[in-house]
């Protein structure tokens, strides 16, 4: 098995000069740690080190020691028991049967220079030894797979300059005694690849179904991919990251001239097909999570050989009802080509995952059982706008601010504008934030995010949980849907508004304990973090728990009543490729996901169709044989009598009224929208001040704002002017003047009147209070200009405030007034 089969390729004359720089100052880095090693010879450390070393037979013994580990619910129901590897789930093979492509692509990946090395690789250690001195501690291997057997079965997890040192003198004594075929023989019967999966046997029967000596080129380095990190490259939960890994490998073998560019190309165009795992486990997609966690946090070594007992977050009792009722949901859905489901079930309290359904049925490949949908990233629909709409109240909406669901167009950069459609195709006109999110209206939820700004949504999102809105080319259509969450995610972000705004992490874990009880790990039981206002919170949940505010679009018989407290929401997106519906209850939040593993698209099923039969359900058999608490209001909350309309405070020129609910210091003025205007009977137009009051009618208006007009007019509204009477306008040659306070007596009124057409003028007066003006003057035909217009005898008159005005009638008939103020006073 040489490790220089195929010749290298060429290098230029540049990179070759580039090469023998680098190696000069390589070169003596080498030479350095030479010495280094050599000095330790000198101490006698290397021969106290090399002594140690057992018998061929002993590190045999050493690889394969194992100790079972159980993973357990959070009441101690085993889950899960890591099966003994020696007991069937490891299988060793000899040298003599591993494949030339297999070694090959161990080898290219791990330990290019492994048939040639003394078991390490000098360049490797000098450059981690820089690396780590230049950080301050461990940040960088270098390990040859001779060192990689070294610490599987010599050494601890210790990171350290004198532990490489260790390793490195046991690597090369083991190379003095043992043959490179025994040392990789050894190696990889006892190499971990995922899946209790000890050594390439076992990974080749669990991964494929086929002896090791079947394996195709494509299929080795999918498995040589896997050894250095085995959660990272999971084929059955992460596909395409163990797809990617597979090619990487196949380019290092390229690279080394290991494999040919025909062979290279084959394998790289054949598609990542694994079998289904076949081991018995409870909540099969939740138990793979925990493992997945657990091999981040520990490594694969201490946690698969130390014989924990691992306390979930996971009540059996309850996934055993949800996988149940996503089952059978599920079947009877198949008639609109639905042929997946997932469940995540939360306690908002803490973010525990109580159950985790990942697929209608982990062991069917037809629907890629295996992949936990739970987990995938898809696009939630509609399920998304409660976080539109939490961020405009945080900015001072209301759920009674009105909104307008009417045909509106959007800026999109450089294409089109942007004209959202509602799931019905109909517009509903004016309705408030409340209707709005009740009925999943499509063009308010738009016309919302376009005024709140996308940056403030996704900033929203993320401080509820939600980290996949990564992308940079994100627009309007955000808002209904139009990025990617988990399922996890989302049911976490809804137990944020469950727990009146404090976040808690979903989590899988609660403790570890070893096998005498004692506690090894615990969930740190740090306070939930306030992250929306709790008033904002409620507002939210009474809107998603009012079934009579949903019953427009949804009927009155719909899935998301229950007889208890319970805030929902459904979601589908445009071309039906996924169905979601996600609720809480005081004490449990649960989302449900319907759809195809492979994206195809449903029969036109919605998520009020599809998931949400589920989750009503789901809920039911969590809940629903019991009493169950109501949502608490916080305080700071208060109670308005609006109008149905405006959503303002409700007055005698609203059609109707309804109660809503108000943050205390964002309690509505009077409604604006139905309101009596003043019109001027001469021009039509709002009376201005300056227009004769018995020349003017009161008329009551719907004022919607002038860019909604001409829908109000289309519907039978009553729009009001958009602007003040030209008629009885102020001109530059009718003014009136009077002193602003004076006492009852002759008072001389000034001002002009001598306008262009002018016909005659007269002066009246009337008293705070009264309506009818009283002439003090007949009409004068003599126009004045910035003189005495009368003189008003006002002995009589008692104290008070007193308005004049002046009406100048144009020779054509036109009328034009001004007025002016006064307050008489008795002198002191």
């Amino acid at each position: 098995m040489s490790a220089h089969r195929y010749p290298a390729a060429s290098q230029n004359r540049s990179a070759a000069r580039r090469a023998i720089g680098q190696g000069l100052a390589l070169g003596l880095l080498l030479l350095a740690f030479t010495g280094l090693i050599a000095l330790a010879a000198g101490m006698g450390i290397y021969a106290a080190y090399a002594a140690r070393l057992p018998l061929p037979e002993e590190l045999h013994q050493r690889a394969n020691r194992f100790k079972t580990m159980r993973i357990l619910d959070r009441q101690g129901n085993l889950l899960y028991e890591v099966i003994d590897p020696t007991g069937g789930r490891r299988r060793l093979v000899a040298y003599s049967d591993l494949p030339e492509h297999l070694v090959d692509a161990v080898v290219a990946t791990e330990d290019s220079s492994f048939f040639i090395n003394p078991g390490f690789s000098p360049t490797a250690i000098v450059r981690a030894l820089l690396a780590n001195l230049r950080a301050g501690g461990i940040t960088q291997g270098g390990s040859t797979i001779t060192q990689q057997l070294v610490k599987m079965t010599f050494l601890t997890d210790e990171q350290s300059i004198e532990r490489k040192l260790k390793e490195a003198i046991l690597a090369a004594e083991i190379t003095r005694r043992y043959s490179k075929e025994e040392i990789l023989e050894i190696y990889l019967n006892e190499v971990y690849l995922g899946n209790l999966s000890y050594g390439v046997a076992a990974a080749s029967e669990t991964y494929f179904r086929k002896d090791v000596s079947e394996l195709t080129l494509a299929e080795a380095a999918l498995l040589a991919g896997m050894i250095q990190s085995p959660p990272s490259y999971d084929p059955y939960t992460q596909p395409d990251t163990a797809l990617g890994r597979r090619d990487t490998v196949l380019r290092l073998m390229l690279l080394d001239g290991r494999i040919t560019m025909e062979a290279f190309d084959e394998a790289a165009n054949t598609p990542v097909e694994v079998v289904p795992p076949t081991a018995v486990m409870r909540a099969p997609h939740f138990v793979m999570l925990v493992r997945q966690e657990l091999e981040r946090q520990y490594g694969n070594e201490q946690l698969y050989t130390s014989g924990w007992d691992v306390y979930t977050t996971l009540d059996l009792s309850l996934q055993r009802e949800v996988e149940r009722v996503v089952a059978e949901g599920v079947a009877e859905l198949t008639a609109h080509r639905a042929s997946n489901g997932a469940l995540v079930a939360l306690a908002p309290s803490s973010g525990d995952v109580l159950a985790m359904v990942g697929s209608a049925d982990f062991w069917d490949e037809a629907i890629s059982g295996q992949v936990n949908m739970a987990i995938s990233p898809r696009q939630p629909g509609s399920t998304i706008k409660p976080i539109t709409y939490m961020v405009a109240l945080e900015r001072g909406w209301t759920p009674g601010t009105m909104l307008m669901d009417i045909s509106q167009q959007f800026p999109d950069g450089a294409n089109p504008p942007y004209v959202p459609r509602n799931y019905d195709q109909r517009e509903w006109g004016p309705i408030s934030l409340r209707s709005a999110l009740a009925n999943s209206r499509n063009i308010p939820a738009v016309a919302t995010l376009h005024l709140i700004g996308l940056p403030n949504m996704i900033t929203g999102a993320e401080r509820l949980g939600i980290t996949t809105f990564t992308r940079s080319d994100y627009g309007l259509s955000l808002t209904l849907g139009g990025g990617e969450a988990t399922l996890l995610q989302m049911t976490g972000a809804y137990a944020v508004l469950a727990n009146g705004g404090r976040q808690t992490k979903p989590q899988v874990l609660l403790r570890i304990a070893d096998r005498q009880g004692r506690t090894v790990w615990s969930q740190p039981s740090a306070p939930p973090r306030q992250v929306v206002d709790a008033r904002i919170a409620y507002l939210l949940t009474h809107i998603l728990d009012d079934d009579q505010a949903r019953q427009r679009a949804f009927g009155v018989d719909n899935p998301l009543a229950l007889p208890f407290a319970a805030a929902a929401k459904t979601g589908t997106t445009n071309d039906y490729r996924d169905s979601w519906t996600i609720g809480y209850s005081p004490d449990l939040a649960v989302g449900v996901w319907v759809g195809n593993s492979d994206y195809t698209t449903m029969d036109e099923l919605s998520g009020a169709r599809g998931a949400a039969l589920i989750w009503r359900e789901a809920m039911l058999a969590l809940l629903g044989d019991s009493e169950r608490p109501a949502f608490q209001r916080p305080e700071g909350l208060v109670e308005v009598s609006v109008c149905t309309v405006s959503g303002e405070r409700h007055t005698s020129s609203c059609p109707s009224s309804r109660t809503e609910l108000f943050l205390a210091e964002n309690a509505p003025g009077a409604c604006s929208v139905h309101r009596t205007v003043a019109i001027c009977n001469a021009s039509g137009q709002l009376a201005a001040e300056q227009c004769p009051h018995d020349q003017t009618r009161d008329v009551p208006v719907t004022d919607l704002g002038i860019e909604w007009d001409g829908w109000a007019v289309a519907n039978g509204l009553t729009p009001p002017p958009r602007q003040e009477c030209t008629v009885h306008g102020a001109v530059p040659g009718v003014v009136i003047r009077v002193p602003a306070r004076s006492t009852p007596g002759i008072i001389a009124v000034q001002g002009s009147a001598s306008m262009a057409d002018f016909g005659a003028y007269q002066v009246s007066m009337r008293r705070q209070g009264e309506d009818d003006w009283r002439p003090l003057t007949p009409e004068i035909t003599a126009p004045v200009d910035e003189g005495v217009l009368c003189l008003w005898d006002a002995h009589d008159q008692p104290p008070g405030d007193y308005r004049l005005r002046l009406c100048v009638r144009s020779g054509q008939g036109g009328m034009h007034c001004s007025e002016a103020s006064i307050t008489l006073a008795i002198a002191p």
